[in-house]
């Protein structure tokens, strides 16, 4: 399989109504379900550096399973599989009454190669080599299209509230102050609360750079943030996890 690194047995459901994935955290959750090594590492670093949650599959077997037993906002399935391939899976998960929106993979990117896709219950299809910024594109447009990426327009963490239409910071009834970048910066964690975000994932999503700048522009953003958000109160929320990036928790029986 060629990759583009450039750019980075069905239960029995009866007449159960379709259902849609639903979340109950704050990251979309994916399934990819891909036999090449290589492809599956790639995949799963750039969709974690993007915030999503992944589960991988690397059969048909265990990605069926997974498929069918749990609950994912989008599924991301290769059409050539041991086990199963991805046209039986789509398919399989179509008859267990579940809507979860699938884009295929695959080296065979024909006209008939699509529509085969399509027809088994596939919502898109892209065909290799490709690229990670289209392959994320397309997983975005599917989550819109679906409505599970329909945006929550306020944001809590303990006792920390964002109002995103009015642009307004809360920490236990007193109002912060946050410049633009700032206001992007907390937004981002809120978000991910409870996970760690790396610099990549800070630097990719809050500044829009996709290298490395060699600044101190995350550390002196955190450190303008913690100022505003933590030093004013008893319990800081914000947390550095060294080595690995940042954290933002409640505080201590907030």
């Amino acid at each position: 399989m060629t990759l583009n690194m450039t750019d980075v047995p069905v239960p029995d459901t009866g007449a159960a109504p379709q259902h849609q994935s639903q979340r109950t955290d704050t990251a979309m959750r994916v399934l990819v379900i891909e036999d090449d090594k290589e492809a599956a590492e790639y995949l799963i670093k750039g969709l974690r550096e993007s915030g999503y949650t992944v589960d991988h599959a690397a059969d048909g077997r265990d990605g069926l399973f997974l498929a069918l037993s749990e609950t994912y906002d989008v599924m991301v399935v290769d059409r050539m599989l041991p086990g199963p391939d991805g046209l039986s899976i789509v398919e399989s998960v179509r008859k267990a009454n579940i809507a979860t929106p699938v884009l295929f993979l695959s080296a065979l990117g024909e006209v008939d190669d699509r529509v085969a896709g399509l027809k088994a219950g596939g919502d898109d299809y892209l065909a290799k080599p490709f690229s990670f910024s289209e392959l994320l594109a397309r997983i975005e447009a599917l989550l819109r299209r679906s409505g599970s990426a329909q945006e929550n327009t306020f944001l809590s963490v303990g006792d920390l509230e964002m109002d995103l239409l009015a642009r307004k910071v809360v920490r236990q009834g007193k109002r912060v102050y946050l410049h633009p970048r700032e206001f992007r910066l907390l937004e981002y964690l809120m978000r991910h609360a409870g996970q760690v975000v790396t610099r990549t994932m800070l630097l990719e999503n809050v500044w829009e750079y996709h290298f490395d700048p060699q600044t101190n522009v995350i550390d002196v953003h955190i450190s303008r943030l913690r100022q505003k958000i933590d030093k004013p109160f008893d319990e800081p929320i914000l947390q550095t996890v060294r080595g690995a990036g940042y954290k933002l928790e409640p505080a201590a029986g907030a």
